[in-house]
């Protein structure tokens, strides 16, 4: 499945990216999202990292959403000074499991790599980095049980809006499951024995607004609609 273009101009790239396609090689991938972007638009070759070119932000080969791109160097640099002076606005919608008590909170927890497994990042102590994640809740859900299996389910579900105010790899991921409450779907930051949302084949988890301030000096707002898997995962629990 292909990016869509949201939005673009003489400095940047905004694409509403589909899940399953990674932003940059990793091992293992092959079709990447950098990938479309040189064919479409050479000019970001040159631009940044030669490993992630235009690149100044990511989402995870399975969140689907909104992510901006640099078409230039004086752009590249404007944005990432926007994002590492937390400028820019994110807005996330999560799924997870259980039913979240609070309407809104803020877990402040810092994290880093996990001891136990390199590959993964976990909340760890003084060493590792801040990381800021606040949510409020948007709905709750109890699946009414129509057989034993569904029985398992009735601990329920809660929809998030996510705004994170730092930018860790996986931080949403890992501070909601802190939190106690996985992103359903996610096959890595997981409780053990956690039950599978029949129907869910990723993480629930998508970047549905992002509000930023372009080097011409224009704020503006891109927004991504709910995709249709996650739509018919929400219908499932109605």
């Amino acid at each position: 499945m292909l990016p869509k273009l949201v939005f673009k101009n003489k400095d940047v790239l905004v694409f509403n990216k589909p899940a399953g396609l990674p932003v940059h090689k990793g091992i293992g991938t092959q079709k990447t999202l950098i990938d479309f972007i040189i064919k479409s638009y050479p000019e970001v070759k040159k631009v940044g990292n030669p490993q992630r070119p235009g690149i100044v932000h990511r989402l995870d080969k399975d969140t689907s959403g909104i992510l901006i791109v640099a078409r230039s160097k004086g752009a590249f640099k404007h944005l990432k000074r926007e994002f590492k002076e937390r400028r820019v606005k994110k807005i996330y919608l999560a799924l997870v499991h259980g039913r979240v008590k609070k309407d809104r909170d803020i877990i402040a927890k810092k994290i880093g790599r996990s001891r136990q497994n390199f590959k993964k990042r976990a909340v760890l102590g003084s060493a590792a980095r801040e990381a800021i994640t606040r949510f409020e809740v948007i709905k709750r859900f109890t699946p009414a049980p129509t057989s034993a299996k569904r029985q398992k389910l009735v601990r329920g579900y809660t929809l998030l809006k996510v705004m994170p105010e730092t930018g860790r790899q996986h931080q949403i991921r890992i501070h909601l499951t802190s939190y106690g409450h996985p992103i359903a779907g996610d096959k890595v930051y997981k409780f053990k024995r956690q039950k599978h949302l029949p129907g869910l084949k990723r993480q629930f988890l998508h970047a549905s607004e992002l509000t930023i301030k372009l080097p011409d000096g224009k704020t503006k707002t891109f927004k991504a609609k709910l995709p249709k898997d996650l739509k018919n995962a929400l219908k499932s629990l109605s």
